[in-house]
């Protein structure tokens, strides 16, 4: 039986990025290693981890993309559910996020809202 069990971003800084999530959206940290080149969050059955781009380089050998902020996101997203997509929006802005776009309702009623660090 095959489960999937995480989901790991690259990211420049992995403290910071387990803090932003821990502030916006409540999640509890499992652990960060003691070289702060990878660490996990709590978030129910899946595991979200980050891994630093220094330790991204070491896994991946012909390279990547990195993640970059000013440019367009990349083509996936990591999504949450809540009964209160707005409030959460506002939290996650105000832990850091940068609008990606507003809440609005889709045609089969579900409410989203896009940010990113």
């Amino acid at each position: 039986m095959i489960k999937f069990a995480y989901t790991i971003l690259y990211v420049k800084d992995v403290t910071k990025s387990i803090e932003f999530y821990e502030n916006a959206f409540a999640f509890k940290r499992k652990f960060i290693s003691p070289d702060n080149d990878y660490g996990e969050l709590a978030t129910g059955d899946t595991v979200l981890s980050f891994a630093s781009t220094t330790l991204a380089k070491t896994n991946l050998s012909e390279g990547f993309l990195e993640s970059n902020p000013e440019t367009k996101p990349f083509g996936i997203e990591i999504g949450f559910a809540t009964e209160n997509v707005v409030q959460v929006f506002e939290e996650a802005i105000k832990a850091g996020a940068t609008v990606v776009e507003k809440a609005k309702t889709k045609p089969w009623g579900q409410v989203v809202a896009y940010v990113r660090i």
